[in-house]
């Protein structure tokens, strides 16, 4: 409030519509005052000030999730930049997902997990909210916003227990057998409504059914010291390790610094994790060791960066100016760089202006084109790609296209007596045919091969035995051809 405030100004800034103002004097015994002076006091019920529900939005998401909506029940994949509201329920299957509300705090869900958004209630100008979410099962994580003023909640319940915050970082797994709190920075109020004990940092708390809701408190395990990385990650993959400090298993979490979104986890029992398949940027690592009940202990941190730089690749097959027999040819090279993947790119032009054909990004080091490539002159290169947004191009090659005739296929077939009439389909480039008559589908034994200028031929068979017919084009020129699919007869 400011000097000389009225009540009538306190009332249009803070009270809800169809709360006059004089409600706000008599509730506060003014009723012979309009104006304010230093130091008075106006106390206002929560339940008169404006309300403002402001939805969360999801910052990352990794693999499945989907969000259920309040409104309509219908469900939804979860992107990133899509609007959580009340009443809305996140299911994550073997994705994550990252949640953050209007105040700023954030919610980690991670997999197997289902939360509902109970109430995202903002008291507009008065700076209060109220956020109450449901964990029904799996686990999240919470780093909380302190509160400016007093009258905020953030509170999450789930089915056994329900755990209230006012600015921390702490961890809620929930199944069958109970709930486990995990609290990391700051105090957590913790256990049945009405019958809360604060959890401090560095403990948890287990709410077993199976005890009648009695609680057990327990020490988190110290945070494992990690040993150094380099500042910059130039090549991956790249070893992180750790000094054990007696746990028989170890947490390890990948974070993407700007965006919180969860990258990686693993359990493991060895004191050593692999950093691989991270594009270039900024990362967070977190490691905790896991105590007897499985509950992770007090996180170490490591901030790091992956700066990878792609190499140009060495061009193997073919070789320049080669002419190849095939309209689909394999292309071969090498990589000289880690963490890559490449892709060729082929142009009738040596700039490259218009590239005709490309292969996938992929880490090999061979490839066929992404279609067949008519007779004529190109040129082929490797473009390779690390971290994401670093790409190098090989030097150009030459190539010539021979090229090849398409396989013949059979249209059909007419029987007539002894003979049998045999119709294909035409090919523009042949000049003629080649037919091969065989008593087995595999063709090993031919007993008949002609040469045909025409798309049509008659076959004399003896009757009761079973034959097989196939056909190719031909050309005068350096077009090598395939066969088309073996055909079976039979005359009566």
């Amino acid at each position: 409030m400011t000097a000389n405030d009225s009540v009538q100004d306190i009332a249009r800034r803070f009270l809800a519509s169809g709360i006059p103002s004089s409600r706000l004097l008599q509730y506060n015994n003014l009723a012979n005052r309009s104006q304010l002076g230093p130091g008075d006091t106006i106390r206002i019920p929560l339940s008169w000030l404006q309300q403002q529900p402001d939805p969360a939005r999801a910052s990352s998401v990794s693999g499945q999730v989907s969000v259920h909506s309040g409104r309509d029940s219908r469900k939804r994949p979860l992107t990133v930049g899509t609007l959580v509201r009340v009443g809305d329920e996140l299911i994550s299957y073997s994705g994550t997902a990252t949640i953050e509300l209007a105040d700023g705090s954030v919610v980690r869900l991670s997999p197997n997990s289902r939360l509902a958004f109970n109430r995202l209630t903002r008291y507009r100008k008065s700076g209060m909210v109220d956020t109450r979410l449901r964990l029904k099962e799996g686990e999240l994580e919470t780093q909380v916003r302190p509160f400016d003023e007093d009258g905020s909640r953030f509170e999450i319940e789930t089915p056994s227990a329900v755990a209230a915050v006012r600015g921390t970082m702490f961890s809620l797994k929930t199944g069958p057998a109970g709930t486990d709190l995990r609290v990391t920075d700051g105090r957590v109020a913790f256990g049945h409504r009405g019958k809360t004990r604060v959890i401090p940092e560095g403990y948890s708390a287990r709410i077993s059914t199976a005890s009648n809701g009695n609680m057990s408190i327990r020490r988190l395990p110290p945070a494992p010291e990690l040993n150094p990385l380099p500042p910059s990650l130039t090549r991956l993959p790249q070893t992180l390790s750790w000094q054990p400090n007696g746990a028989t298993q170890y947490q390890v979490n990948v974070f993407e610094a700007d965006s919180g979104r969860w990258l990686q986890s693993a359990t493991l029992e060895d004191a050593r994790y692999s950093l691989d398949l991270l594009d270039n940027g900024q990362y967070e690592v977190q490691l905790a060791a896991l105590d007897r009940h499985g509950i992770a202990g007090m996180p170490g941190t490591l901030d790091f960066e992956v700066d990878l730089q792609a190499q140009a690749a060495g061009l193997t097959r073919p070789a320049p100016g080669e002419a190849v027999n095939d309209d689909m040819p394999e292309f071969q090279w090498q990589l000289r760089g880690t963490n890559e993947v490449a892709r060729i790119e082929i142009a009738a032009d040596q700039s490259f202006r218009d590239v005709i054909a490309t292969s996938e990004w992929a880490p090999d080091e061979q490839t066929l084109p992404s279609r067949p490539l008519s007779p004529g002159k190109y040129y082929w290169r490797v473009v390779t790609e690390a971290g994401g947004n670093s790409v190098a191009t090989s030097e150009a090659r030459s190539l010539v296209i021979n090229g090849t005739l398409p396989p013949v296929r059979i249209i059909s077939v007419n029987y007539l007596d002894k003979q049998v009439r045999i119709f294909w389909q035409n090919v523009d480039t042949a000049n003629g045919y080649l037919i091969q008559l065989s008593e087995e589908p595999g063709f090993r034994n031919i007993i008949k091969e002609a040469e045909i200028a025409d798309t049509t031929a008659a076959l004399r068979l003896i009757p009761g035995r079973r034959y097989f017919v196939r056909l190719k084009a031909q050309s005068d020129g350096p077009l090598e051809s395939r066969w088309g699919p073996g055909r079976e007869l039979f005359l009566e």
